[in-house]
């Protein structure tokens, strides 16, 4: 079966997201407006202060979610799945066991998951458009794809950039590749990193 895997890596996802569009998150998944509001309230007029050379600079923080919140992922898991139901991928991915696997997802750790390059090449466009609307940027330096031998090698660009082919990736402590050989790295010891890419060789 063709098979091509997109990792996707945000660049500073939970610090420059955008706070409008998580609060209209909330709202279009139906959080109760009273919790919006306290949301609202918790994140209007927050400032953060800078002191270099002991002179105290106060900076309006319109983005991002506070570092250090347990209400932080689950925020920004919102924004993402609000990003998601945006997009048209129906029709998009691989059947598995008779409906349409597109993506995987948890927290900002995204794969796309793909019949051919072409496909994966909309996907990550469609994606990037949606999220530069509310702030979030692509990190095209560590977004990667792979494929199997049922799929040719050919192009994989984003806005005139190269996305690179890697031969196997650490998602979610797992080291995954095409050969079906995984093996779980352990996160004390030392394993791959998450998101660590081991890059293709091309001839």
């Amino acid at each position: 079966m063709p098979l091509c895997l997109t990792f996707i890596d945000l660049r500073k996802a939970f610090d420059t997201n955008e706070t409008e569009a998580v609060l209209e998150a909330l709202g279009n998944q139906g959080v109760p407006t009273q919790y919006i509001r306290i949301f609202a309230e918790l994140y209007s007029n927050f400032t953060t202060r800078l002191s270099p050379f002991y002179d105290d600079i106060t900076i309006d923080v319109k983005r991002g979610v506070r570092q250090g919140d347990t209400a932080s992922p689950k925020l920004f898991t919102t924004t993402l799945e609000d990003i998601i139901r945006r997009l048209e991928y129906d029709n998009m991915g691989v059947r598995v066991d008779g409906r349409l696997l597109h993506h995987l997802r948890f927290a900002d750790n995204i794969v796309f998951i793909t019949p051919n390059i072409s496909q994966a090449e909309r996907m990550l466009a469609d994606f990037d458009d949606v999220c530069a609307k509310i702030g979030l940027q692509l990190n095209l330096t560590k977004t990667m794809f792979m494929r199997n031998e049922w799929i040719p090698d050919a192009p994989f660009s984003l806005n005139g950039t190269n996305i690179s082919e890697c031969s196997s990736y650490a998602y979610l402590g797992r080291k995954a590749n095409m050969m079906n050989d995984q093996e779980l790295r352990s996160w004390a010891g030392g394993g791959e990193r998450l998101g660590e890419p081991t890059r293709a060789s091309r001839t």
